[in-house]
């Protein structure tokens, strides 16, 4: 493997992509492996689905989400806040250590658990969303002069 020194551009960005990408999955498989989670339905797939989550709204790529990236997840979600609704999401998640950015942990933890963070519904609310379309799939029926009001 090249060194880091060598890679530029892309080949940098897609190398610490992969890196980012291995480190949540270790923490899956440790998911995987606790009893306290054993019970839970279909794990494996809201691990990979918390995962790619995740990694979508990590904007430094440092493995930590912050305001900026859960400001970003909100907008994207339809659910705009202001930098002290985003604070005090940060708080509940993270259950009050002080930190300024959610970790990959505090994430699966707070997906998995039995507390209901405002961030947690407004992630289930959009996959429920995406999952059944509003909208019929294909063109609009055809319609005469007489059908109209």
């Amino acid at each position: 493997m090249p060194s880091n020194k060598n890679l530029q551009g892309g080949k940098a960005f897609g190398l610490l992509k992969e890196q980012q990408r291995q480190k949540l999955e270790e923490i899956n498989k440790e998911y995987m492996e606790d009893q306290k989670y054993r019970d839970e339905d279909d794990l494996a797939e809201k691990l990979e689905g918390f995962k790619n989550k995740y990694a979508e709204f990590d904007l430094t790529d440092e493995g930590e989400i912050d305001l900026m990236g859960l400001k970003r997840m909100m907008e994207k979600l339809g659910v705009p806040k202001t930098h002290l609704e985003l604070k005090k999401m940060i708080v509940e998640v993270t259950g009050g250590s002080g930190s300024n950015t959610i970790d990959y942990r505090d994430f699966v933890k707070m997906m998995l658990g039995k507390r209901s963070a405002v961030l947690k519904l407004v992630l289930i609310f959009e996959d429920k969303a995406n999952g059944s379309p509003c909208k019929p799939d294909g063109p609009p029926p055809k319609r005469d002069i007489a059908s109209l009001p």
